[in-house]
This record gives structure tokens, C-alpha cells and sequence, in this order.
């Protein structure tokens, strides 16, 4: 079935696209929703005058998604998440945690104009930002363990503390030198007093 798209829907198409699906998806959710119409000929050719019309308009739509997609050039994000020890996600990390770390960045981007495959490891991945369906950006998210400075913090204080243990002895066998002289100048202190 034939549908002309009245909005944007990701995954399917953008407005103004014409665009084949299955029947029952057509008939039971996008002509009732007011998402498509079916497209009928009469119903193609309106849609080519209104293009043709609005061609100025979409020109300038296009401009401005432009405009946004230079704001994220060269943009990276990194997602830190809760990990366990086999390197599993506890949850995942989508569309939304993306719009979430843009916003963090001063990008305002709606989570709806975001594609990625849901991220379930740590590791690198990426993110689709759609502002016209002739402008997408594609956005590198890394996905981090939120526990990994600790945990490498942690390994690397084992190993200094017995660096230390060496360099320590000697300036013990100094130390009761060093007390000797306190000691006779406590006696010399009441003397003086």
C-alpha cells in the first residue's frame, strides 16, 4: 500500500515521501493517526503542486538543518555506565542518554531525531542525529565504565606501596639517631626553664 507521509517518522520516511507498507500498518495506524494518506493520483499530483510551491520554504528548512549539523562536527561523546565485571551494561545506553550528553555539551537535540542500536557493552558505537532527511549527522559515542578510574586507581597502589618499603628502611635505621637529639634537647629545655 501506498501512503504520502504527513510527518516525520523515523525508521519509515519523512513528510511528503510516499512510501510502501504494509496494509494493516497503513489502515489501522498512520491514515487514522493522521500520519499518511493513502496515495491515490489525485492525491500525488496536489503533493507535487504543493512541493513545487513550497520549494523556497524547503530550501530554507534545509539551510537551517545545515546550520545545526555544523554544530556537531567533530563533536564526541563518552557515556559512562554502570558496568559488571564481564563488561555488561547494567541497562543500555540509547537515543536518550545521547540527547542527554549533547545537552551537557550546550547542543540541544530532541531524542526523537536520534537513531543508534542500543549499546549494551562498553565499547565504541554510533549515533545518527536526522534534521532533514537530506542532512544526518553521525555522532561516535564511546561507551566507559563508570568504575574504571577507581578500580585502576586501586590496582596501581598495590604496586606502589612495595616500590616504598625499600626506600623506607634505610631512613628507619636513621630514625633513632634522629630521636636521641630530641631526647637531650628535653632535658636541656627544664634546664634552661
Amino acid at each position: 500500500m501506498e501512503i504520502i507521509l504527513k510527518e516525520d517518522i523515523i525508521g519509515l520516511g519523512y513528510k511528503n515521501d510516499i512510501v510502501n507498507v504494509k496494509s494493516g500498518y497503513g489502515r489501522n495506524y498512520l491514515i487514522p493517526q493522521g500520519k499518511g494518506v493513502i496515495a491515490s493520483e489525485s492525491a500525488k499530483k496536489v503533493l507535487a503542486e504543493n512541493l513545487r510551491q513550497q520549494a523556497h520554504k524547503l530550501a530554507a528548512l534545509k539551510a537551517a538543518a545545515e546550520d545545526k549539523a555544523k554544530a556537531l562536527d567533530g563533536v564526541a561523546l563518552e557515556i559512562a555506565a554502570k558496568v559488571s565485571a564481564t563488561g555488561q551494561l547494567y541497562g543500555s545506553v540509547g537515543a536518550a542518554q545521547v540527547a542527554q550528553a549533547l545537552a551537557e555539551k550546550g547542543i540541544e537535540v530532541d531524542r526523537k531525531i536520534i537513531t543508534m542500536h542500543e549499546a549494551k557493552t562498553v565499547g565504541d558505537y554510533e549515533a545518527t542525529v536526522h534534521y532533514h532527511k537530506e542532512v544526518e549527522v553521525k555522532v561516535p559515542v564511546k561507551v566507559v565504565a563508570e568504575n574504571a578510574p577507581v578500580a585502576a586507581a586501586q590496582e596501581e597502589a598495590p604496586v606502589e606501596a612495595p616500590v616504598e618499603a625499600p626506600v623506607e628502611a634505610p631512613a628507619v635505621e636513621e630514625a633513632p639517631a634522629v630521636e636521641e637529639a630530641p631526647a637531650v634537647e628535653a632535658e636541656e629545655a627544664p634546664a634552661e626553664a
